[in-house]
């Protein structure tokens, strides 16, 4: 985009004086170059400058009845809409220290009279040719910005559908519903805003953390897509080598989010906490989680925050092989797994937060229809195995 100044479109110039003969003077010079407005009060140039057709530039005089030009000015600078207009004193004023007081206070200009016609042409074409460069620049700017704005929000949009999707894929396999990945999302977002002035976890959870954190808790349970039906969908308890399979989703999980990141030849930051939540979150503080049995701080904060919800979730979501746990019960076991499965300053809030978990529950429910699908999924499983 080229910058043009030729004003093939008149610039619109306000002269503001209470002098007839002065308005006269300035608008003969002028009127062949520019279009002119003339106002013989500060209050009448306000009205003009704030219309919706506002001057491009104004002389304005200092001296006049009522409010001067130094108020006038002060009210031009005050308003978003005109402070940008550029403001040239015209004045009888004429000594070093009135002069140095416009300047100071954002006039562009100042011109004493009796005028020299040349010197006035001269001095408005130039602060003209600066403020069409200076809108420019600023539409350029703000054009730039709307753009910048609208391509984070589509890739923005891209990453979440793209999540869901991915999350969506694995909870069609799972027993569990699609409510499931709204809930767990917003257990963690709340827990983590509860923690993010705690000592312990105030430097991870900062609002960006946070931010990626609602954005790849869906993630969490991607693994399940490479555990096997007959072991995934059994409506009941698994045996020993039945469940050190499904233990493999953890790894599972991490790995196919550390394939799509390859696949993307570049380190994609919420995809790393998504690997962390994936591959942590059946750990267990004291360390009898899998699949590595780290214990403590070993385990990543987000998977740490994750367990919680995710363990929250499951005991109060009603499945296909079992009933749902009232909130307070749930509240009660998930209490007494404090510093055992749980972070206990973790623990802390979620107990601080059980109403505001049981509000998210219920906005996010599970329907009878979710279930019966989920159901009827179970018993073609059972009828292929059969």
């Amino acid at each position: 985009m080229e910058l043009e100044l030729n004003f093939a479109e008149k610039a619109t110039v306000l002269v503001v004086d209470d002098t007839p003969d002065n308005l006269s003077l300035m608008s003969g010079l002028l009127k062949d170059t520019y279009k002119v407005k003339v106002a013989n009060s500060g209050e009448k140039a306000l009205r003009i400058a704030q219309s919706d057709s506002p001057p491009d530039l104004i002389l304005l005089d200092i001296m006049m009845p009522g409010m001067d030009g130094y108020q006038v000015l002060q009210y031009l600078k005050r308003d978003p809409a005109t402070r940008d207009i550029p403001v040239i004193f015209l004045t009888a004023k004429a000594e070093v220290e009135d002069e140095k007081m416009g300047l100071e206070m954002g006039a562009v200009d100042y011109i004493t009279k009796p005028i020299s016609p040349p010197s006035v042409m001269a001095r408005v074409a130039t602060h003209l040719t600066i403020k069409a460069s200076a809108d420019f620049l600023r539409d350029k700017a703000d054009y730039l910005e709307m753009e910048v704005a609208k391509r984070t929000r589509e890739v923005n949009a891209i990453q979440d559908v793209t999540i869901h999707a991915m999350a969506s894929l694995a909870e069609t396999r799972d027993s569990d519903t699609g409510n499931h990945i709204r809930r767990t999302q917003f257990y963690v977002k709340a827990l983590a805003e509860k923690l993010k002035t705690h000592p312990r976890f105030s430097a991870f959870l900062t609002d960006y953390n946070i931010a990626m954190l609602f954005k790849s808790a869906p993630l969490h349970d991607i693994g399940k897509v490479g555990i096997p039906d007959r072991i995934l969908l059994k409506p009941g308890k698994f045996e020993p080598d039945e469940f050190e399979i499904m233990k493999t989703h953890a790894a599972l999980g991490r790995d196919v989010i550390q394939i799509a990141e390859n696949q993307l030849g570049m380190k994609v930051e919420f995809l790393t906490m998504a690997k962390e939540i994936a591959y942590g979150h059946q750990e267990k503080w004291d360390g009898g989680g899998y699949p590595r049995g780290i214990a403590g701080d070993a385990i990543p904060i987000s998977a740490r925050l994750m367990a919680v919800a995710d363990v929250y979730d499951a005991l109060i979501s009603r499945r296909v092989y079992k009933e749902s746990m009232p909130h307070e019960k749930a509240v009660q076991l998930m209490a007494a797994c404090k510093g055992s499965h749980f972070d206990p300053d973790i623990v802390d809030a979620f107990l601080a937060l059980k109403d505001e978990f049981n509000a998210i529950a219920q906005r996010f429910a599970d329907s009878d229809t979710d279930m019966q699908k989920k159901k009827k999924q179970l018993d073609l499983q059972s009828g292929a195995e059969d």
